[in-house]
C-alpha cells in the first residue's frame, strides 16, 4: 500500500493542485524543493520539504526516503537549450536510477496530450522529442508506472503562458477545441490511481468537460473573472513568429502556441472517467474563483 508520495515539481502551475488533492486523499507528502520559504506559501504545512535540486542525485536519494510512490511534473523552461542539463530529461534519469534502488513501488510522470502534434503537418520541435523521450524513459524503468497526458489547463488563464501583465494574450488563430481541464479535477485522478492501482501499467488522457477554441476560452474567462477587468489581445502569429528569432523566450511561447492552435484534439478520455473519476468544473465555474497572477 502507497502512504507516503515523493513529488518532484511541486510548486510549479499543476504541482501545487495535485500536491493539494494527494493530501486531501489521505498521503503524506515528502517534496524535493529549492526554496523552502516560498514553498511553504504554496503548499499545504503538512508537505514535508527536502531543500534540495534535481542536479543533485542526493538530494533525490533523501526525497525518496520512505517514499512507496513518486509523482513527476517537469518541463523544459523557455530559455532553456537542448544540449544543456533538462530537468524534464535528465533529472528525471537520476528519478528513476534513485527510485529502483529505494525500491519504489509505482511512478506517475505528467507528460502532454499536444505533443502528439510533432512531427505531424511539418511540426517538429525538439521540446516535444524530449517529452517523448520522459514517456519512453518511464515506459522501460521496469516500475509499474502511470503517465496522463493532459490537454490545456485552465490555471494557464490566471497563472500560466497566457496571461502576460494582467492581459490574456493569444497569437493566431485557434483551429480545433480543447478540452481545458482545472488542475483540482487533475489532481483528484492522479490520487485515484496512486489508491487504486497495483502492478498495472496505465496511460490516461487528461481532458475536461467542454471544448473550446482558445479564443472562446479566453472569452469565458474574461467573462466571468469576479476579480477585474482583463483585456485579450491577439497578435498575429507571423509577428510572434519574428519576435521568436530574437527572444529564446517568445520562440518558446511561438512553437507551443502554433501546437496548441493546430492540433487536431479528439475527445478520449471515456477510460480516465470510468476508472479515475469524472472532472466536475467547468471553464466557467473555475473562472469565477480564479485569481491573476502578479
Amino acid at each position: 500500500m502507497i502512504k507516503t508520495i515523493a513529488v518532484f515539481g511541486a510548486t510549479g502551475m499543476l504541482g501545487v493542485p495535485v500536491v493539494k488533492e494527494l493530501i486531501n486523499e489521505g498521503f503524506h507528502i515528502r517534496a524535493l524543493v529549492r526554496d523552502i520559504e516560498k514553498a511553504k506559501k504554496l503548499l499545504p504545512h503538512s508537505v514535508e520539504f527536502i531543500s534540495g535540486n534535481l542536479k543533485n542525485e542526493q538530494d533525490i536519494e533523501n526525497t525518496l526516503v520512505g517514499a512507496e510512490g513518486v509523482y513527476i511534473n517537469l518541463s523544459v523552461k523557455p530559455n532553456d537549450k537542448k544540449n544543456q542539463w533538462l530537468a524534464e530529461r535528465d533529472g528525471l534519469n537520476s528519478i528513476i536510477k534513485k527510485s529502483k534502488i529505494a525500491g519504489v513501488q509505482r511512478i506517475a510522470l505528467c507528460s502532454s496530450l499536444v505533443k502528439n502534434h510533432n512531427k505531424s503537418s511539418g511540426f517538429h520541435w525538439w521540446v516535444f522529442d524530449i517529452k517523448e523521450q520522459a514517456v519512453n524513459s518511464i515506459k522501460t524503468c521496469g516500475i509499474p508506472f502511470t503517465i496522463f497526458y493532459p490537454s490545456s489547463f485552465m490555471e494557464n488563464f490566471d497563472k500560466g503562458d497566457y496571461v502576460q501583465d494582467g492581459k490574456i494574450m493569444l497569437a493566431g488563430e485557434s483551429k480545433h477545441p480543447m478540452y481545458f481541464i482545472a488542475g483540482s479535477d487533475y489532481g483528484k485522478q492522479v490520487a485515484y490511481s496512486f489508491k487504486k492501482l497495483l502492478n498495472e501499467n496505465k496511460h490516461y488522457p487528461v481532458q475536461g468537460l467542454e471544448a473550446f477554441k482558445a479564443d472562446q476560452a479566453a472569452e469565458i474567462f474574461k467573462k466571468n473573472l469576479s476579480e477585474k477587468d482583463l483585456s485579450i489581445k491577439k497578435m498575429p502569429i507571423r509577428l510572434l513568429w519574428f519576435l521568436s528569432l530574437f527572444s529564446s523566450k517568445m520562440n518558446y511561447i511561438y512553437k507551443i502556441l502554433t501546437a496548441l492552435n493546430k492540433y487536431p484534439e479528439k475527445f478520449e478520455s471515456e477510460i480516465t472517467w470510468k476508472e479515475l473519476g469524472k472532472p466536475s468544473i467547468t471553464l466557467e465555474e473555475y473562472s469565477r474563483k480564479a485569481t491573476l497572477k502578479q
